[in-house]
């Protein structure tokens, strides 16, 4: 092995950030917590813990329902997050952006309000191979009960997908193109906003899938350029059961509701209901409203940590992460596209995925084992399952070295 610099280059007080993290300091299987499951669920700061405390303690009650203290508190917590997602992704309104129970809903709202009513037989949706099943199956969905077909254009063995292929599938019959702004398994930035510069000129609303961007970048939704973007609340420190779906305004106007029920209507008669305006008229029912004041809480921590700082640290850790682990025999990384944010997809030669992930468990290490929600991706590189080491601001290059560690000594049980 080559000796590895003991030192960072990014100056970044990891200490202060990790002591609000309460979960972070417990022990799994008697040793000390390696968490690098990042990818799956983002861990919790004591903010946001707090903020959710908080409402069941003093605030809680019902928006929109009630003209009582309480009932005007939990409101304007709830209406308080959509004001801090509008501006943290400079949405042009608050009116665009639809709260959700993360991006799965998110992504069927677009599916089942935006195109079923516009497709056709012979239509078409273009997506990519490295996109989790929530970018993946509503489409399919959607087209079998229209007659409309599901494209998925290639990527290449770096993990980066072949621009060029993805525009020639652009072709007249495409209603709708969705992509990943990040890859849930190999960390691969998609070039959205360029995407989305040929779909505007085809005529081709995009979608983006913003799951795996929203913890690690910055995102303006108005400089992508795209028509929809899908947010989730848990992987970037909220509750889960959160999220968002920011739109076009005029795409929101002309979509009818997706759920029907209370609190989404204007008027209901027997001979007709008229709907809230957007985005109310996609938010029927009682929503997670202690899940947004978490939500708030968790902007709150991010914008105060700022975004330079978290792509700095999580990037040097990326590097290092990156360097140790092709040093260890037999191991073989896949997705090395040249931007990237901390996600590291592997397997060990001769060793199976879920015995690796189970055996570094035992070692206090949580990392992902299986097809992550990316079928197709397997398929393409020929394998059922890889391990995944996704990483966050909160994790520490002494956590790299005992995860190489662990893994070095998994490895030498296994082979």
């Amino acid at each position: 092995m080559n000796a590895k610099p003991s030192q960072p280059s990014v100056d970044f007080d990891i200490q202060r950030v990790r002591a609000d993290f309460p979960l972070l300091s417990r022990t799994v299987h008697g040793k000390p917590l390696v968490y690098f499951d990042n990818a799956n669920t983002s861990q919790k700061p004591a903010q946001v813990i707090e903020a959710v405390d908080r409402h069941y303690r003093e605030h809680n009650a019902n928006v929109a329902r009630a003209v009582h203290q309480l009932g005007e508190e939990a409101t304007a917590a709830y209406e308080g997050a959509r004001d801090k997602l509008a501006a943290f992704i400079h949405a042009g309104s608050r009116n665009e952006v639809v709260l959700t129970s993360g991006t799965t809903q998110s992504m069927n709202l677009v599916a089942y309000s935006y195109a079923l009513p516009r497709l056709q037989p012979g239509d078409a949706i273009v997506t990519t191979v490295m996109e989790h099943h929530a970018n993946i199956v509503p489409w399919q969905l959607v087209a079998a009960r229209s007659g409309a077909i599901v494209k998925a254009a290639p990527i290449d063995q770096r993990g980066e997908l072949i621009v060029e292929k993805f525009f020639e599938l652009l072709t007249p019959e495409v209603k709708l193109a969705c992509v990943a702004h990040v890859s849930n398994v190999l960390g691969t930035v998609n070039p959205v906003r360029e995407i989305a510069r040929e779909c505007r000129r085809r005529g081709i609303p995009l979608l983006v899938d913003g799951s795996q961007a929203m913890p690690h970048r910055p995102v303006d939704v108005q400089a992508l350029g795209c028509d929809f973007y899908a947010i989730t609340g848990h992987k970037m420190l909220a509750p889960t059961g959160t999220g968002a779906l920011w739109a076009k305004r005029e795409h929101l106007q002309s979509m009818p509701p997706f759920f029907g029920g209370g609190e989404m209507i204007r008027e209901v008669r027997f001979d007709g209901t008229t709907f809230a305006e957007p985005p109310h008229k996609f938010e029927a029912g009682t929503p997670n409203i202690a899940g947004f004041a978490g939500v708030g809480a968790a902007i709150d921590y991010i914008q105060a940590l700022g975004f330079e700082a978290i792509r700095a640290w999580e990037h040097e850790l990326l590097s290092y992460a990156t360097e140790r682990l092709r040093d260890i025999p037999g191991l073989r990384i896949f997705g090395e596209a040249a931007d990237k944010e901390p996600v590291i997809s592997f397997l060990i030669e001769g060793a199976q995925a879920t015995d690796v992930a189970t055996l570094l468990d035992l070692e206090g290490v949580a990392v992902r084992s299986g097809h992550h929600c990316a079928h197709p991706l397997m398929q393409f590189y020929g394998v059922p399952a890889t391990l995944r080491a996704s990483l966050a601001f909160y994790n520490t290059r002494e956590e790299v070295d005992a995860f190489i560690a662990a893994l070095l000594k998994v490895r030498k049980l296994l082979m």
